[in-house]
């Protein structure tokens, strides 16, 4: 994983705490930031599937580069 996506990634996953604790008083808040919460799911699972099919397609390249070697 690219290291800008996993420090984005890893923001993502601070996200989710916070839209259910204030962080300013640490109590719970009462009706929670349910599309905050939504939305750092939504980006963790896009960062995730980006990485996997740049992953993917550098392995393909890497093949490709092998098979022409032979």
């Amino acid at each position: 994983m690219d290291k800008y996506l996993l420090v984005i990634l890893i923001f993502m996953i601070v996200t989710i705490p916070i839209a259910f604790v204030e962080p300013a008083t640490g109590e719970l808040r009462d009706p929670p930031l349910i599309p905050l919460f939504y939305a750092a799911i939504a980006g963790i699972a896009i960062i995730v599937l980006y990485s996997s099919y740049q992953e993917r397609k550098k392995r393909q390249k890497a093949n490709v580069k092998r098979r022409a070697r032979k």
